[in-house]
């Protein structure tokens, strides 16, 4: 992985601590995964953002297997939400694919992660304008990907934390 360069401030996440990273291959993604889940406790809120096929599931496989949770993880679309408990006295991990939900936070209601978020890690994808309501403290992952080239691996993600839980976090140990 390596350093990617900044995009326009219209693409940015919001503010608060931020870094960014391109990778060339889903085991990069996978990796960053790993990495990302040494980060996390029992109630993070992770959002993720990207086109269709940009790496989102990719990405949360990492953060399962560095959770070291129950179950493959495979896109929740049509179940809208999947859990996977601990293997070992860690936090589940609560898969959600929130793209087939209109609604914001009173449609996810149905879902109770304001329930399992204080022990759990909750992973949303298309979660914005949905979940934010949840926690002031949350990561954004954004993957941006080159639009109608398929064979293309080629990631740009931006990562950033948001609140007080991620004011202190130093995200640059993800590059590492």
């Amino acid at each position: 992985m390596e350093a990617a360069a900044p995009h326009s401030p219209a693409e940015a996440p919001a503010p608060g601590v931020t870094t960014e990273f391109t990778v060339t291959s889903p085991e990069q993604m996978r990796e960053l995964g790993r990495r990302v889940a040494k980060l996390l406790r029992a109630g993070d809120l992770v959002m993720l953002r990207g086109e269709l096929g940009a790496g989102k599931t990719t990405l949360t496989r990492g953060l399962g297997e560095g959770l070291g949770v129950r179950g493959a993880v495979t896109s929740p679309t049509f179940v809208i939400a999947r859990v996977h408990p601990s293997l070992g006295g860690g936090p589940p991990l609560v898969h959600v694919d929130a793209y087939r939900l209109a609604g914001g936070l009173d449609e996810m209601e149905d879902l109770d992660l304001d329930v399992s978020l204080p022990e759990s890690v909750i992973v949303v994808e298309w979660g914005e304008n949905k979940v934010e309501g949840l926690t002031d403290d949350r990561l954004h992952v954004v993957i941006h990907r080159a639009v109608g080239d398929t064979t293309d691996e080629v990631r740009h993600i931006t990562v950033a934390g948001l609140g007080e839980r991620w004011a202190a976090v130093d995200l640059g140990v993800l590059s590492a």
